[in-house]
């Protein structure tokens, strides 16, 4: 087999990415040429087809907005890293985002109890969770039991994607060279798995595993749709990574639309 001159340095490059990583990560798992790592439920699994009638099908709209007098954004500190220091020169912190007129952004809204027995078909197209300016991209997410969950390292620096979840599978993966992916699948519904970055400890990101298509992440605006919903009485819960859940109980008819709204507050 002939290996040409940017193979030879690439494997060089990885070969020093996996030493470094074993010193700065023990445990992690360093992962080069691009290749992907899956875990979780097969696809080989039988085919499933959506049971919702779309003719009779309702939707569940709102908007999640912030009690009282929000917090001001704290500045992040990246100078641990030198690659990360003029990136987020101006960046605050994501816990809290409050924007015009109160409104809540990177709320998991999502349907908790309603759907009984029903199965979903499994998306084949992956989320992707992004690393990007030294942070994580988007900082909420969601995704269904068995569907891919592509990590990109789109940065010229060494980070690793280290998922800590309570039901699913632990992992730690080192991403030393931009354009590098990691592809997950989890195997159980969990709301929320947390990730983070082992080099830079201000990056944080959570995915709500579902397993159902019932879910949304709230944008600057606050507002949510949880569109194609069969006709039910339904338990939907709003998740903030700070400021706690709450939910709320609807039911909607054949062809109804429902609009709902969430009130949130500081717990300190």
């Amino acid at each position: 087999m002939i290996i040409n001159g940017w193979e030879m340095y690439m494997r060089r490059v990885c070969r020093v990415a996996v030493v470094v990583g074993m010193v700065l990560l023990p445990g992690a798992v360093v992962a080069c040429g691009g290749g992907t790592q899956e875990s979780g439920p097969s696809e080989a699994s039988a085919p499933v087809t959506n049971p919702v009638d779309p003719a009779t099908a309702g939707n569940v709209t709102g908007r999640v907005m912030f009690e009282g007098t929000p917090p001001k954004p704290s500045a992040l500190r990246m100078d641990s890293d030198p690659n990360c220091v003029q990136q987020g020169a101006s960046a605050t912190d994501e816990s809290v985002i409050v924007g015009e007129g109160g409104a809540v952004q990177n709320v998991f809204v999502y349907v908790k109890d309603g759907l009984g027995s029903l199965r979903f078909p499994v998306p084949s197209a992956p989320v992707v969770l992004d690393q990007k300016g030294c942070r994580y991209a988007p900082h909420v997410l969601g995704a269904q039991v068995g569907q891919p969950v592509e990590v990109l390292n789109s940065d010229p620096t060494l980070h690793n994607v280290h998922a800590v979840p309570a039901a699913n599978q632990e992992f730690n993966t080192g991403q030393p060279l931009p354009g590098m992916k990691h592809t997950h699948r989890f195997s159980t519904r969990e709301v929320m798995v947390p990730f983070k970055c082992d080099v830079h400890p201000w990056m944080r990101a959570y995915i709500g595993v579902l397993d159902h298509p019932y879910f949304g992440v709230t944008g600057a605006d606050g507002t949510f749709r949880l569109n194609g919903l069969p006709p039910g009485t339904y338990t939907i819960e709003a998740w903030h990574e700070t400021l706690g859940s709450q939910t709320q109980t609807v039911t909607i008819g054949a062809n109804e639309s429902r609009d709902i709204a969430f009130s949130l507050k500081s717990t300190t």
